[in-house]
C-alpha cells in the first residue's frame, strides 16, 4: 500500500483515518460496544423513523456523560413544530455536547411542519444556542426523489447555518472526488467528512446502500468485474481499496476534506479493529 501513494498522500490518508469517528444506530445493546473506542472518541447517533428523536437524545446524553464527543442526529422529519424544537434544543443544551449534525431524515412522512433540513436549520438559527459545529448532508451519488441542482442549491442555503458536511456512503473514489470539486466550484466551502462503508458483513452492506440511495457505486461495481469480484469473494467487505484511491484527494488542501464518517452498522469493535491495523499498515 504504502509503495504506491506519495509520502503526503500516505500522511494526509493516515489522518484521514485516525481522525474518523463512528456512526451508530440506537439499540439496547450498542452502548457496551463503545467500550473498545478509544477515550474521548468523536460518536454519532443516528435518528430513525422507527424510534425517533427522544431516543437519540436519551442516548447521547449518556454517551456524553461518559466522555464521548457525542454528535446527535436531529432529523428534521421527526421534529413536529417549533414547540418541539424549543424542547429538544432546552435538552441539548443542558448536555456537554458541541456539535449537532441535521439531516432531513428517512421517514417517508414528516412528523410535522419540517420536511427538509433546511426548514429546521433556519429554525436552529433563532434560538441563542451554544454549539461549536452544525454538520449538514452531502449527496455525492445524488438523491432518489431530488434533482442533483436542487441538492446542490440547497447545500448552498444550508451553508448559512452550517460549519461542515457529511457525506452519504459511496464505494467510488471517482465520483467523490468529482462531487466535491464540483462543489467547491458552486462556491460551497464547508470542510467535507467523507462518509465511509467500513468493513462490514457484504449483504449487510448491499442491503443498506440499496436503501439509503446509493445507485452509482454500485452500478460502477456491477460494469466493473474484476473490482466486484474482490468485493463479492470473501464474506467481508473491506475499504482499504477505496481509501487507497481517495488518497490523492484527501492530499489536496484546496477540497478541504477533513476526514471520515464510518458507518460501521453498530458493528464497532469490528471497525475499530480494522481501522488500527489499517493504520498500522500504513506506517
Amino acid at each position: 500500500m504504502k509503495n504506491i501513494l506519495s509520502e503526503t498522500q500516505r500522511l494526509a490518508l493516515a489522518k484521514s483515518v485516525h481522525d474518523a469517528y463512528m456512526e451508530i444506530f440506537p439499540t439496547e445493546s450498542i452502548e457496551a460496544k463503545l467500550d473498545v473506542l478509544e477515550p474521548g472518541s468523536y460518536v454519532a447517533v443516528t435518528c430513525s423513523p422507527s424510534k425517533g428523536v427522544d431516543v437519540t437524545l436519551a442516548m447521547s446524553e449518556r454517551l456524553a456523560t461518559r466522555g464521548f464527543k457525542v454528535v446527535p442526529h436531529i432529523a428534521a422529519k421527526m421534529v413536529k413544530d417549533a414547540t418541539h424544537l424549543r424542547e429538544i434544543m432546552a435538552r441539548l443544551d443542558d448536555m456537554p455536547i458541541m456539535s449537532l449534525f441535521v439531516p432531513g431524515g428517512d421517514a417517508a412522512k414528516p412528523a410535522g411542519r419540517y420536511t427538509t433540513a433546511l426548514d429546521l436549520l433556519r429554525d436552529i438559527a433563532d434560538f441563542e444556542h451554544r454549539f461549536e459545529d452544525i454538520g449538514v448532508a452531502g449527496h455525492p451519488e445524488g438523491h432518489p426523489s431530488v434533482s442533483n441542482e436542487v441538492l446542490i442549491e440547497e447545500l448552498r442555503k444550508k451553508q448559512e447555518f452550517s460549519n461542515y458536511l457529511v457525506t452519504q456512503m459511496c464505494f467510488d473514489a471517482e465520483i467523490i472526488g468529482n462531487w466535491v470539486r464540483k462543489i467547491r466550484e458552486e462556491g460551497i466551502s464547508l470542510p467535507v467528512w467523507l462518509g465511509l462503508p467500513s468493513v462490514s458483513n457484504r449483504s449487510t452492506l448491499m442491503t443498506t446502500s440499496l436503501r439509503i440511495g446509493v445507485g452509482n457505486s454500485l452500478r460502477y461495481l456491477k460494469n466493473h468485474g474484476k473490482i466486484a469480484a474482490r468485493l463479492l469473494k470473501t464474506k467481508d467487505y473491506r475499504p482499504d481499496d477505496l481509501l487507497v484511491d481517495l488518497a490523492p484527494y484527501l492530499a489536496d488542501s484546496d477540497l478541504n476534506i477533513h476526514g471520515h464518517h464510518i458507518y460501521c452498522f453498530n458493528e464497532v469493535e469490528k471497525a475499530e479493529q480494522w481501522r488500527r491495523q489499517f493504520l498500522l499498515d500504513l506506517q
